[in-house]
């Protein structure tokens, strides 16, 4: 493929390179010029038009595309139409993503205008989710380079898929165990099993012995169970302790005891009479992720876990840390909590505001995004980042003179967790904690900022610090950098709210009123509130 400028008069029949304005049209990136394209792009004064044009055995970048993710596509997935150099694949169906890392390694090594992308190895994927994507980076790329990387990619990529069973539990008590915790046991695992058609057909609660617990977990043999699972009063410590001393007594084998995943290290892996047992960690009790996860996702969809495979997971195998942990991994990380920053969100297209950018609108003299904005600039902050993105230019206007950081979310339309990502992007990587402000709240004032972070400040396990009105939790809120990761990671439209959820014990709260949940998102509410709607459409 050849690229570069060329005189209009000599473009006809290339693969415009940029998006590029005529008086009565727009001709996007990868048009292929006409005759008349040319001709009105001289007429307009332009003597030069970057463009791409293939040479004998180059092939485009759709084709290209199609061919790699074809070849990639295994068992439980689908694909869909190439566009502009890209086919994603999708789980046919929910189960496990099994990814050969070599082929799509070595595929990605070809050339730099191939690039082939997936899920982390054995993610829980639900049918419909994408799995996968093929992007060729140019307009087209040499046919031998292509075939060389579909040989290398053949059926790297595949869903195994859930299977059902009937699982039987097994949960050992001593004085200190509540039946509340038994029964909460068992609805986080049910809720764990259910992605897979799964249940659990019989539980056992036995004391905390060796031959209690081997008679109960033969006994859910008898009765069908085609796997067992084992939750402890207490966590296994050594080879010899009580619940794999009980597999051994039931004639069993343990696999495997240990893994390098935490939360999850406490883990046995094991085998009776042909059915998986799986001695639960401690940290399954709660519903975040954990390794039992990992190893219990795989045997659920039918993909051997071994001793090699476990081993193997120590990159990655540090997880977030777990709100109800009694002895969480880091001491005295809130020594510090100086550096904090600011997102404030700004890049939605006010879909309920019917036509306006509800941002645009004004109120007391101003537009609603530049009170949040100045509430932001004048709490004292080490750093404020305005995500745009619908009419991005005019939104940012309203601030171009305030001291914050413009950051453009291209994927706007795709929900705030898009947003939210660019805005953590956007953030220095020493910062402490982070505030994320809607866009829309004008009635939040730096004063309210402050009383959030001297909640956060005074209290070392206050980790997400939310602003409440009369007990109900709305926002900002601040989140301390331990949940960064998470933030990052977020996807869809539902914001973060279940990272809250999931965190209840490091949750502080603020009372500031009405405005933690002010609504401005229709017409009616934004007159009601005194304000004006925006000249601005789009």
């Amino acid at each position: 493929m050849k690229f570069g400028p060329r005189p209009p008069e000599e473009a006809a029949g290339c693969i415009l390179a940029h998006k590029t304005r005529l008086a009565d049209r727009t001709l996007k990136k990868g048009h292929i010029l006409t005759e008349r394209d040319c001709t009105d792009l001289a007429a307009a004064g332009q003597t030069r038009v970057v463009v791409a044009s293939l040479e004998p055995g180059d092939i485009g970048e759709d084709e290209a595309a199609e061919r790699l993710a074809l070849a990639a596509k295994g068992q439980g997935l689908e694909e869909d139409t190439a566009f502009t150099g890209r086919v994603n694949l999708y789980a046919a169906t929910g189960g496990v993503l099994v990814v050969d890392p070599d082929a799509v390694t070595a595929a990605n090594r070809i050339d730099p205008a191939i690039t082939f992308a997936t899920l982390a190895n054995h993610s829980r994927v639900a049918g419909g989710r994408m799995v996968a994507t093929a992007k060729i980076i140019s307009f087209a790329v040499a046919g031998d380079l292509v075939e060389t990387a579909a040989k290398a990619l053949r059926g790297a990529v595949r869903v195994a898929a859930f299977k059902q069973h009937k699982v039987g539990l097994v949960a050992t008590e001593l004085p200190h165990v509540k039946a509340a915790t038994l029964d909460k046991t068992r609805r986080v695992l049910e809720d764990r099993l259910r992605p897979s058609g799964s249940s659990v057909i019989a539980e056992k609660r036995v004391p905390h012995a060796q031959e209690a617990v081997a008679g109960a977990m033969a006994e859910l043999v008898r009765e069908g169970a085609d796997f067992l699972i084992l939750f402890g009063a207490s966590a296994i410590v050594d080879r010899h302790d009580v619940l794999p001393a009980a597999l051994d007594c039931a004639g069993g084998q343990v696999r495997h005891l240990g893994m390098p995943v935490d939360p999850g290290n406490l883990l046995m892996l094991g085998v009776l009479d042909g059915v998986p047992v799986l001695g639960a960690p401690g940290c399954a009790r709660s519903p975040k992720e954990n390794g039992f996860d990992w190893v219990l996702d795989r045997l659920l969809a039918g993909v051997d876990v071994g001793p090699d495979d476990i081993t193997a997971m120590g990159v990655g195998g540090l997880l977030m840390e777990i709100a109800s942990r009694p002895q969480p991994r880091e001491t005295g990380s809130q020594s510090r909590k100086s550096k904090i920053a600011a997102i404030v969100l700004a890049a939605g297209k006010s879909s309920r505001m019917g036509g306006s950018n509800k941002l645009l609108a004004e109120l007391e003299g101003k537009p609603l995004v530049r009170h949040v904005a100045e509430a932001a600039t004048g709490a004292g902050l080490a750093q404020v980042v305005l995500v745009t993105g619908h009419l991005a230019d005019a939104v940012g206007g309203t601030v171009f003179d305030l001291a914050l950081e413009v950051a453009h979310n291209p994927d706007f339309a795709d929900g705030m967790a898009a947003s939210i990502r660019t805005g953590m992007n956007a953030l220095s990587a020493d910062t402490d904690a982070v505030i994320i402000l809607l866009g829309d709240m004008p009635r939040i004032d730096a004063g309210i900022l402050q009383r959030l972070i001297a909640a956060y400040r005074e209290n070392d396990a206050g980790l997400i610090v939310t602003a409440t009105a009369d007990g109900k939790r709305g926002n900002p809120v601040l989140w301390d950098s331990r949940f960064f990761e998470a933030l990052t990671s977020l996807s869809g439209d539902v914001g973060a709210r279940h990272i809250i959820a999931d965190n209840a014990g490091f949750v502080r709260e603020v009372e500031i009123g009405e405005a933690a949940r002010l609504d401005l998102d229709t017409p009616e509410a934004l007159r009601r509130a005194g304000g004006t709607l925006p000249r601005h459409f789009g």
